[in-house]
């Protein structure tokens, strides 16, 4: 990566592997979650950098040069679990649609449950397009990303999560065979990415945003997504992988202290929504975790480049003390639609503020 600071010590690659084993960095680093805008920042269709292994390592890698981030490349999207089991997926051609959506769920019924089978993780729905941005990834020396969904964010791809829900209350013996299901197959694509390409540089990376309070009680979280996530976290970890980074998206306060009894690795990295204090973050996960987060990405792509500078110095002075550090990283995907001068205001306030005396 290109220096973009003249104080700057470190490559990102150097600073984030330092973060990772607890030693000094220079600055704060900035992860800005950017699939569909780095597609769009290099002219390629937006779609492509959920599809198109290639172009979506170019254009993320070039993104990265140009403005001078620290996240590498990575391969994912948050329907993790539609085409995997059987569904079918649009991906998006325009900022009307910035991110895939499931198009046709693989069970839409009771007894679609009795039809799923495991599915093989070496040839399942984006996962061999995965393991060769995997392969790519690991070509240039970069970290080596698995991007999966929780247990109960890959079953409501599953099935609708409406229908998830609806379950919860009438049928939560069906919840819990699909949970287990999801649960399963993400620990199949774990062991099989361990397998071809070890431990050492592998990043996990687990998408859970259906287990937010605007979505199911903290009560239903405890009962059909806390024992799921406790044994796919651990089996992983088993595994030999140090670090997952766990994407608690959206609101998720009441989930808190049942999320800090989810092992995320040594360390692992918590990343927050807008909707979640960066203090409380620090508190729950801040003694054993990396923090992340928790720019508002919707103020990111539509407020005024100073607001957008202003938002990103609030955070990282909430988050850079913590005590095993802290990334700067929108609270979910950065928009296609976000104007580049405001993507570079982030770069600029890492700048501005991130540095360690």
């Amino acid at each position: 990566m290109n220096k973009t600071d003249n104080r700057d010590k470190m490559t990102s690659i150097e600073r984030v592997s330092s973060l990772l084993n607890r030693h000094e960095i220079d600055h704060v680093p900035f992860f800005p979650f950017s699939l569909g805008f780095s597609a769009k920042n290099v002219g390629y269709p937006i779609g492509s950098v959920y599809s198109e292994p290639v172009r979506s390592f170019e254009a993320q890698q070039w993104t990265q040069q140009m403005y001078g981030h620290d996240q590498d490349p990575f391969f994912g999207s948050a329907v993790y679990g539609t085409s995997e089991f059987g569904g079918d997926v649009q991906f998006p051609i325009d900022d009307s649609i910035q991110s895939p959506r499931s198009a046709r769920y693989p069970v839409q019924s009771l007894e679609d449950i009795d039809k799923l089978k495991p599915p093989d993780p070496q040839s399942a729905g984006n996962l061999p397009k995965a393991l060769e941005f995997s392969k790519i990834q690991q070509s240039h020396g970069a970290l080596i990303n698995l991007v999966v969904g929780g247990a109960f964010t890959t079953a409501g791809n599953i099935c609708d999560i409406r229908n998830l829900c609806l379950w919860i209350a009438r049928e939560p013996d069906a919840v819990h065979r699909i949970v287990q299901m999801a649960t399963d197959h993400i620990l199949s694509a774990a062991r099989l990415w361990v397998k071809t390409f070890g431990t050492q540089r592998l990043l996990v990376q687990i998408w859970e945003p259906t287990a937010a309070n605007s979505i199911i009680s903290p009560r239903h979280f405890e009962k059909f997504v806390l024992p799921y996530q406790q044994k796919l976290h651990q089996e992983i970890l088993g595994l030999g992988v140090k670090h997952i980074l766990c994407h608690i998206c959206g609101e998720q306060n009441k989930n808190l202290p049942l999320w800090s009894q989810v092992p995320m690795g040594d360390p692992g990295i918590v990343s927050l929504g807008q909707q979640v204090n960066l203090a409380d973050g620090i508190k729950y996960f801040g003694a054993q975790n990396i923090i992340a987060g928790n720019l508002d990405t919707s103020l990111v792509a539509t407020a005024t480049a100073n607001e957008v500078y202003e938002a990103a110095k609030k955070c990282i002075l909430a988050g850079k003390d913590a005590p095993n550090g802290y990334i700067l990283m929108t609270a979910c995907e950065t928009p296609s639609s976000t104007p580049p001068y405001n993507f570079y205001m982030l770069t600029k306030a890492v700048n501005d503020f991130g540095f360690y005396d």
